[in-house]
């Protein structure tokens, strides 16, 4: 699969797509509490994009093959030591929890992609440093785009602080192009391979979304074949953004109005 160069028509759609994925974790916000199941989460997410919106819920039904079932739910939820693509349950979440919520919604054919992290009253001191360092981690990633820089930036960026405060980069999963394909060319790595020279250019879209954890980086799988936990069972943290490379700079697709408020750039320029 080629890198796909998206027309300014593409990324009006990939803007509108990016701006309903942020108004979903706007939408749940307030619903993340002890208490509540991730199913119910799940299912409030899902009738609000289905019903809602008018959208599709682009991980219900993705990703069957060899071994692996198709996603069952519309949205991930991944609770304290699990990594990434956790199953909604049962299970109500508790004070002290952390939980990172991952959006990704159909608008117009184009995908939105991006999730957010909750804690449930107040983190244990570990899992928090980790939703702190995702966070800045991942800023720092955004703001290494720009036509002319390269994957290699972005990963270099966000390992080095990472690292820096004590908590480490999972590798075996990545950021990704996006646009009509959910998952399309080119990967993009949250550390530093040492062969990443890739060169942005102007009209691509991606996703940066470094998955954080508080203690060693290893992972393992579980059998359902979705859900991803830390294999010292330590709390992981993970924040995502799509991305669109401009022409002097870097557009924050997916920006909600929180992060607006707070001070966070919809776009970057080349200084």
């Amino acid at each position: 699969m080629g890198i796909h160069i998206k027309s300014p028509e593409e990324q009006q759609l990939m803007r509108a797509a990016g701006k309903a994925a942020g108004t979903v974790l706007e939408f749940i916000t307030p619903h993340v509490k002890a208490g509540i199941s991730t199913d119910e989460l799940n299912t409030l997410c899902h009738n609000y994009i289905v019903d809602g919106l008018g959208l599709i819920p682009a991980p219900l039904g993705y990703g069957e093959g060899p071994g692996r079932p198709p996603f069952p739910k519309s949205v991930c939820t991944s609770v304290n030591h699990v990594v990434c693509h956790g199953i909604p349950g049962p299970k109500p979440l508790k004070k002290g929890d952390v939980v990172n919520i991952d959006v990704t919604v159909i608008k117009n054919g184009f995908h939105g992609d991006t999730s957010k992290m909750f804690t449930i009253g107040e983190p244990k001191i570990q899992a928090k440093n980790a939703i702190d360092v995702a966070l800045k981690s991942m800023w720092l990633g955004i703001h290494q785009v720009k036509p002319g820089g390269t994957l290699r930036d972005i990963g270099r960026a966000i390992q080095t602080y990472v690292e820096a405060n004590r908590c480490s980069v999972v590798r075996e999963y990545c950021g990704h192009g996006i646009g009509k394909v959910f998952h399309e060319d080119p990967q993009v790595l949250h550390y530093d391979d040492g062969s990443r020279d890739f060169v942005l250019q102007e009209g691509m879209t991606f996703t940066i979304e470094p998955m954080v954890n508080a203690g060693k980086r290893h992972t393992r799988l579980l059998p359902d074949a979705w859900t991803v936990i830390t294999k010292d069972r330590s709390p992981s943290a993970q924040w995502e953004h799509t991305i669109l490379v401009t022409k002097d700079g870097f557009e924050v697709l997916t920006l909600r109005d929180e992060e607006r408020a707070a001070g966070y750039p919809e776009k970057g320029a080349i200084a």
